[in-house]
């Protein structure tokens, strides 16, 4: 019952405490339970502790946005200087200004600045009421366009970017790991129930040859003929139940609880079937260029390529600014007093923005630009670089798309050819049970004709499972598709 599970695809248990469940515990509830790739899927993308790593990704993109924008933050800052000796005093200079960084490159400033005493600087000094300003300072040249703290943020954004593919990445690996291994762990439970029938039959037909030889109608060495295959048959059942358990255990690795407790199935839990003729289905002829086109515009690995090249146009932007001279004017309003006020600001005219501000301004260049132009060429070639990754990523996935298609065409036909097989396998070995219970066989012949089926039942199981792998495979070759 693939719905035993419910909605949040539980793992089957005896108790609702959050302990592994004993391997060799069963009870009536379990016997029918199926887990199915579904509440497997499920399991892994909401605990499984790799997603939830891959899910810190993206919030530490963010985190490292509002790093960024804290270079925008305004800023306050006092200090005070004073001097006195031998009971003189000096001089008194203190300063306290609030700066805000604009977001095309200026910065905006108030202040409140009183400088007092005989040996006060004559630059700071100022009447004993103290000075008010309030200015800006303008890059003209260099970082109007474009600087550090801008690039830093346009840098942090397209790590957004980056980040999200790698969430991707990291979670369509995973699911598509688990998903193979899902399979895996489907077809040897296959596999072993093929060989508990192979061997419940060897034993009927054990019981049944004895029972002949005791009656005469075969020689006794047919008995030893039945004996020895069922013998073989256990072996072999052995063998896969090993391999069944070890499959199990496989995928248990997938399994935590809310707690990020690890889990362990039932031994009782059974799989979803796997695909039968009727999900052997042929892709449509325009799905090949569908695949293509969202691997293009989806795959994790081409959108983090491009989100480098984001980054690295930032910085080239940034570089190219560093070309330019550095040059900045500083213009300050000053008050004197006490700070700007509604009365203060009627009262500016001409005649007061003329005789009540300092200005400055600030020049600098460097005559080779070794340094910037040698930068701006190595971004030119980390974009170069990361251009022609993307071009071979680009072409690399998209090979692997039509090649997971191939296979899957190519499993269509193997599928229908092998169900044929086993068609064939099984005539056989009904005519050589009736040949047999006619007189005219042997139990060497029907053995071979039987061994023979459940090798053609297991290829076909192969074949199954591998299929279900590919369906797998080809959404991850297109970018994944897991949310």
């Amino acid at each position: 019952m693939a719905g035993s599970l419910g909605a949040r695809a539980q793992v089957p248990r005896t108790k609702p405490a959050p302990a592994a469940v004993p391997a060799g515990q069963t009870s009536a509830a379990d016997t029918s339970q199926q887990f199915s790739l579904a509440d497997l899927l499920t399991y892994v993308t909401q605990r499984h502790p790799v997603a939830r790593q891959a899910a810190l990704l993206p919030e530490r993109a963010q985190q490292e946005v509002r790093f960024a924008r804290g270079l925008f933050d305004p800023a306050a800052s006092s200090k005070y200087y004073g001097k006195t000796l031998g009971g003189k005093e000096y001089f008194h200079d203190w300063d306290t200004q609030l700066r805000v960084p604009l977001w095309f490159g200026a910065d905006v400033k108030a202040g409140f600045e009183r400088g007092t005493g005989p040996y006060v600087n004559p630059e700071n000094y100022t009447a004993p009421a103290g000075l008010s300003y309030v200015g800006i300072s303008v890059p003209l040249a260099q970082g109007l366009l474009m600087d550090e703290r801008r690039a830093a943020v346009r840098q942090a954004q397209a790590l957004q970017g980056l980040a999200e593919a790698e969430r991707r990445a990291a979670l369509n690996k995973l699911v598509l790991q688990a998903a193979k291994d899902y399979w895996d762990w489907a077809l040897h439970h296959q596999r072993r129930e093929l060989l508990r029938q192979n061997v419940a039959l060897a034993d009927v037909r054990f019981r049944a040859v004895r029972e002949r030889v005791r009656l005469g109608d075969l020689a006794a060495i047919d008995s030893v003929e039945a004996l020895t295959e069922l013998q073989n048959r256990q072996a072999a059942l052995v063998q896969a139940q090993v391999q069944w358990q070890n499959a199990t255990l496989l995928l248990s690795n997938y399994l935590w609880d809310e707690q990020q407790q690890p889990r362990e199935l039932p031994a009782a839990v059974r799989p979803q079937p796997l695909p039968g003729p009727g999900a052997w289905l042929a892709l449509p002829a325009d799905s090949l260029a569908a695949l293509a086109a969202r691997a293009r515009q989806l795959h994790p690995d081409l959108q983090k390529s491009r989100a480098k090249l984001s980054q690295l146009g930032v910085e080239r932007r940034m570089l190219g600014n560093k070309l330019l001279p550095k040059l900045t004017l500083d213009y300050n309003l000053l008050q004197a007093g006490a700070p700007f006020s509604p009365e203060t600001g009627a009262s500016l005219g001409s005649a007061y923005l003329q005789n009540n501000y300092k200005l400055g301004a600030s020049f600098a260049y460097p005559l080779l630009l070794r340094q910037e132009r040698a930068k701006l060429q190595l971004n030119r070639l980390k974009q170069r670089e990361t251009e022609l990754d993307l071009q071979q990523d680009t072409r690399a996935i998209e090979t692997g798309v039509r090649t997971v298609a191939n296979d899957w065409e190519a499993l269509r036909e193997q599928l229908r050819l092998q169900e044929q097989v086993v068609l064939n396998a099984e005539r056989l070995r009904r005519g050589e049970q009736i040949r047999f219970e006619n007189g005219e066989s042997s139990v060497f012949l029907l053995n071979a004709r039987e061994a023979s089926l459940v090798t053609a039942r297991v290829k076909l199981a192969e074949l199954q499972a591998k299929y279900a792998q590919t369906q797998a495979t080809i959404r991850w070759a297109a970018g994944g598709g897991v949310e």
